[in-house]
């Protein structure tokens, strides 16, 4: 499936400044059927060089402060991408900042698990809920019928560590009590997000863009930012109702719980 967000009026990405981020911004930015504006945010854009050098070199996408942890961050922000957006509201957020520390049963610490929480699972959440308002009107504001990224959606990006049926045997090779944790919590937010905005209209979903080659992923990961991204985006430009509070891998394929 080709990558086609030519119905999608406006999209937010966080944490654009590097890896997976950055390289959604940069697919977007290419495509002949990208979307109407582009909103990439980074907790210092000031030193973003890669992500502002794309920013001037193109129209329709717009740089902006936001430290996903940070309330008064997500704040300035929401009222930014208000201006930004105008009538039509938000169609699509993606969250996809996230950190990762190193936390096996032998180094794991309490300030790793919480950090780590905070980061790739009570954000998400929270920023999320300050974009509702922005997202709801794109709900209402959106041509077409069904769910989509044509109306309101959001994209939270996980993990397939995340699952737990698959955190077992060969499959619990990745020992990171806190990032698999978070992210099985994020599997759950996103469920719960997707209960409670149906009757809005406002699909949700979560996605595992594979084991990529980035800062977090290392050098020994099987895929490229390139390769996972290309078909993450084509996946997200396609969701519809049955996408609504699955959990999917970057192919499509639904991944259990």
């Amino acid at each position: 499936m080709a990558l086609n967000f030519s119905n999608c009026a406006s999209v937010l990405i966080t944490g654009a400044s590097r890896g997976l981020g950055l390289q959604m911004i940069k697919q977007l930015v290419r495509s002949a059927e990208r979307p109407g504006k582009i909103i990439a945010t980074a907790r210092n854009p000031a030193a973003a060089q890669e992500l502002r050098q794309i920013a001037e070199s193109h129209t329709g996408i717009h740089v902006i402060p936001l430290d996903v942890v940070n309330e008064a961050s997500i704040d300035t922000a929401v009222k930014e991408v208000a201006t930004i957006v105008g009538a039509g509201g938000l169609n699509c957020l993606i969250n996809n900042a996230a950190i990762h520390i190193n936390s096996d049963l032998n180094s794991v610490t309490r300030d790793a698990m919480m950090k780590t929480f905070e980061s790739n699972t009570v954000a998400p959440l929270f920023v999320t809920k300050a974009f509702l308002p922005l997202l709801k009107t794109a709900a209402v504001a959106g041509e077409g019928g069904g769910m989509g990224i044509h109306k309101s959606a959001v994209v939270n990006i996980s993990s397939s560590l995340g699952s737990i049926q698959l955190n077992w045997g060969e499959g619990a090779f990745f020992k990171s009590y806190a990032y698999r944790a978070s992210k099985s919590g994020l599997n759950m937010v996103t469920r719960c997000l997707a209960t409670d905005l149906e009757s809005d209209g406002i699909l949700c979903t979560v996605l595992h863009p594979g084991w990529v080659r980035t800062d977090m992923g290392g050098p020994d990961a099987p895929l490229s930012a390139e390769e996972s991204i290309s078909s993450l985006l084509s996946i997200i430009s396609g969701l519809t109702d049955k996408d609504h509070g699955e959990f999917l891998d970057y192919t499509g394929k639904k991944i259990p719980w």
